[in-house]
């Protein structure tokens, strides 16, 4: 008899500081098995949900710098429009008053100061497309910070995963084989603590000739009864048959397949084929992994399989 089994294997590292179960020990799905000193990660979740609200707190005061930088770049926008006014209206006097240079309408001295504030005032519109651009291009933005924000988010779902992982519960009914450590003990990612068998489906393997094979199906109802326990006898059903054994007697070796031995010397005997036979309401407290057992398929009466 068998029944599946898993490898439980932290998926964090770390000191084990508490095991709820015993070797042995019959489990249910979602009971803790064992749990990893959850403070390194408790203090990392902490750590990036820090992290998150100081960067919040960082893109709100950059935004508040953006909305004063756009402020004054507006207001660099407007000085430009006012000293291109007062350029133009600067040229339009010395274009005025260049033609009555020397007569009694323009005297020398008043187009020269035309031609003075022309020149200041062309210097003015200048100095305020400079400041403008430069205004434009302090503008810096909060699109970089958005982007790490996201980052950081990423991080906390990550480091709160972990700190899920360091409680490791059944994912299934089974029951504890083969624990062999303690409180204490490290457990490294990828290194199994124990195995745990998954007591709701129970198998039989019945290994039957190949000459036989034509009268099985699957689906096929059997009888089962264990050498610990003959008396009792339990019902199961053909689930699969077998398509491929390791050969014993030479030729390319196949990894993967059941070894099922032909031990007669000298005689060509047929090869033996794996059935699997789901056992239905098998009792807990007699089937054991690696049990001996005895497997009937029922027939009709006329010898073809049902």
């Amino acid at each position: 008899a068998f029944a599946d089994t898993i490898l439980v294997t932290p998926q964090v590292s770390g000191r084990i500081v508490e095991i709820l179960v015993k070797d042995n020990q019959p489990v249910n799905k979602g009971n803790v098995l064992l749990q990893i000193d959850p403070r390194p990660y408790k203090a990392a979740l902490a750590k990036a949900e820090a992290s998150l609200v100081a960067l919040d707190r960082e893109i709100e005061l950059t935004q508040r710098s953006v909305n004063s930088q756009t402020i004054g770049a507006e207001a660099a926008r407007a000085n430009v429009e006012k000293a291109r006014a007062l350029s133009k209206q600067a040229q339009d006097t010395l274009n005025r008053l260049r033609p009555l240079r020397g007569t009694p309408y323009a005297s020398d001295e008043q187009v020269d100061q035309a031609e003075t504030s022309d020149r200041t005032a062309r210097a003015q519109l200048e100095n305020a497309m400079l400041e403008a651009k430069k205004a434009l291009a302090a503008i810096s933005g909060v699109d970089a910070l958005v982007a790490k924000r996201e980052v950081i988010k990423a991080e906390i779902e990550t480091a709160r995963l972990n700190l899920e992982y360091t409680t490791i519960i059944a994912p299934f009914d089974g029951r504890v084989i083969n624990l062999k450590t303690s409180v204490g003990q490290f457990a490294a990612v990828g290194q199994s603590v124990f195995a745990l068998a998954n007591t709701e489906n129970w198998y039989v393997m019945a290994n039957f000739r190949e000459t036989e094979l034509k009268g099985i199906n699957p689906g096929q109802s059997a009888e089962v009864y264990l050498l610990s326990k003959p008396a009792v006898r339990y019902k199961a059903t053909v689930e699969s048959i077998g398509f491929g054994v390791f050969p014993d007697d030479g030729g390319q070796d196949v990894a993967g397949l059941p070894k099922v031995p032909r031990s007669i010397n000298w005689v060509r005997v047929a090869q033996r084929f794996p059935v699997r036979l789901r056992i239905d309401g098998p009792d807990q407290d007699v089937f054991r992994i690696g049990g001996s057992a005895v497997a009937i398929l029922n027939r009709w009466h006329d010898g073809t399989a049902k």
